[in-house]
């Protein structure tokens, strides 16, 4: 398997550099960020994407930062922090790994109060980089115990983009697939394209074709005729924040697939690492959802393909009923209904 590109990564230079997403699959070009202005603006322009990459890119963004505060008491450097945290976590409301990230590093920070302000600030960097190196691990463990899931042979279906891109590296539902195809199962994937950015036309479809995996893409609207004429042995998706009693947030379209899996009678878990576990929210109907601009559904790229003044709804995110989802893959192991007690003691909670 071909797997020579990283998503994110803090260089020598003291940057972050990103894999910018909105380039591919024409392009594989890095950007370097220097502050947390170009952190907070990649982020919101989807440069980097995916709830555990943008997690990563936030704890980042708030370690770089930080070399430049100019604060000489521990309050004010701790204000300067919690500022950046505020400024990051409003850039994409749906996706908890990032205010999740912003909270490890605000408890980094605490922890550090004794310490010379230097010493927080290269404290920060290493922070950052064990969360990158942490993200990755999970992925690879969560895969391991996903890869057990998939038949042999199988077709699985998946939607949007759940790979190392949406990851600081391995992936989480493709992650799950890799790891069925390391383990010597022959695995096929249908790819659905995930109207309106194309997510999974653009940069699934790209990563499995870099790994060598057979994959075939399809419309979003073709998933039920695939599902129909029995092409699809399972599916396994991403998520972006996992409520207590086990609702998921992801990318807009999973519902459906989930709605489609149940009617065919075809398994549907979701893959996705504890940090994007809220179990604050007891249930999906308190999940931020994030609307974006109606420019993503009235343009393909450049072109305009609808009437100019036509009204548009543009959530990101929807929710997908616990009722839908066989289980939860994580790096701790597999959670099942009822998630109300599986998913809290995965966490650690109590």
């Amino acid at each position: 398997m071909r797997d020579d590109f990283f998503p994110i990564l803090w260089t020598a230079e003291g940057t972050v550099r990103l894999l910018d997403q909105t380039r591919l699959p024409g392009e594989e070009a890095y950007v370097d960020c220097r502050t947390l202005e170009e952190i907070a603006r990649a982020i919101r322009s989807l440069q980097v994407r995916g709830a555990p990459a943008i997690g990563i890119a936030a704890a980042m963004g708030v370690a770089l930062a930080a070399q430049s505060v100019q604060a000489e008491t521990f309050e004010g450097f701790l204000a300067a922090v919690e500022d950046m945290g505020n400024t990051l976590r409003a850039t994409r409301p749906t996706a908890v790994n990032l205010a999740w990230a912003v909270r490890q590093m605000l408890e980094e920070v605490g922890r550090s109060r004794r310490l010379p302000i230097l010493e927080i600030k290269r404290a920060l960097v290493t922070k950052a980089q064990t969360l990158c190196r942490e993200d990755v691990a999970a992925n690879r463990a969560l895969g391991r115990h996903g890869q057990s899931l998939v038949p042999d042979p199988g077709n699985v279906l998946t939607h949007c983009n759940a790979g190392g891109l949406a990851t600081a590296g391995y992936g989480t539902a493709i992650g799950v697939i890799r790891a069925a195809v390391e383990a010597g199962k022959r695995v096929h994937v249908w790819v659905d394209e995930t109207r309106p950015l194309l997510q999974g036309a653009r940069l699934t479809a790209w990563e499995l074709s870099r790994l060598g995996i057979p994959a075939t893409l399809i419309t979003d609207n073709m998933a039920a005729a695939v599902m129909g004429r029995g092409l699809v042995d399972l599916v396994v998706v991403g998520a972006d924040r996992i409520a207590r009693n086990g609702d998921v947030a992801n990318k807009i379209g999973t519902y459906g697939v989930a709605l489609l899996a149940r009617a065919h009678g075809i398994p549907f878990y979701v893959a996705a690492p504890i940090s994007t576990l809220d179990l604050s929210l007891a249930d999906g109907a308190s999940i931020p959802i994030e609307e974006r601009s109606p420019e993503e559904v009235t343009h393909l790229g450049e072109r305009r393909i609808a009437p100019d003044g036509i009204r548009v709804f543009n959530p990101a995110f929807d929710v997908t009923p616990a009722s839908l989802v066989h289980g939860v893959i994580t790096e701790r192991g597999l959670a099942a209904p009822p998630y109300e007690e599986s998913l809290p003691r995965l966490a650690g909670e109590g």
